[in-house]
């Protein structure tokens, strides 16, 4: 579902009230609620020592449609849908497809759709602002490089220290290595062809090769300790 444009919070949580009944609109979760959200994929789940880190932000490189970043997205919403959350999409590049995916788990999406890199950060920061979206997915895979590189190391920053102050988990698909201060960094290596979407969904979801990248000569994907 498309989300229309809200110009601040107040808008926002008018939207989710009218879209969505039930939605919580506390960003405070009792201290027995895990600290990660699965993503439903156990070779991602895995390295990142249970899922998504809520309160911070998860960098996942992805050279495109061959590398399953479109499958990744989609097992995320089945999680939402699987727990009651809800899962927010800010399209960059306008290429979120959501044929194929449960129409029980839709519903449990916002999609917000842009055609540009500072639109969809703008959206970003005022979804992280309001604190009731559980994961919060940032699209830039198909953005422009030119573009990415335009994006000021302070964004990342900026949009860090709204997570700390509430659990949504931030995570930025990318082309490339962007975020600095990322606290879990995972890589999709190039896995499927033309013949792979003829395979069922569940297949295909167990051939995403998340690996670990290297970055400046050492390996920094690792998880850290969020402190209170």
């Amino acid at each position: 579902m498309s989300l229309p444009n809200a110009r601040n919070i107040v808008e926002l949580r008018q939207l989710l009230a009218e879209r969505f009944p039930g939605v919580r609109m506390s960003a405070e979760r009792p201290e027995s609620i895990s600290q990660s959200c699965v993503t439903g994929i156990p070779q991602i789940d895995s390295l990142l020592h249970g899922g998504l880190p809520k309160g911070g932000i998860t960098e996942i490189t992805s050279a495109g449609l061959s590398s399953g970043s479109l499958l990744f997205l989609g097992s995320v919403l089945q999680e939402a849908q699987r727990r009651g959350d809800w899962l927010a999409i800010v399209d960059a590049a306008d290429s979120f497809d959501p044929a194929g995916l449960d129409p029980e788990a839709l519903s449990r999406l916002l999609w917000v759709r842009s055609s540009s890199v500072k639109d969809a950060i703008k959206a970003t920061d005022l979804l992280l602002h309001d604190g009731t979206i559980s994961v919060v997915a940032l699209d830039l895979v198909f953005c422009a490089h030119n573009q990415l590189r335009k994006i000021p190391s302070s964004t990342w920053f900026r949009l860090q220290r709204i997570l700390d102050y509430n659990s949504t988990a931030l995570v930025v698909l990318a082309p490339e290595h962007l975020i600095s201060n990322a606290q879990a960094r995972l890589a999709l290596e190039k896995r499927f062809n033309l013949e792979s979407m003829d395979q069922p969904r569940e297949v295909l979801q167990a051939r995403i090769a998340p690996v670990v990248p290297e970055i400046a000569g050492r390996h920094i994907v690792k998880r850290i300790a969020k402190i209170a």
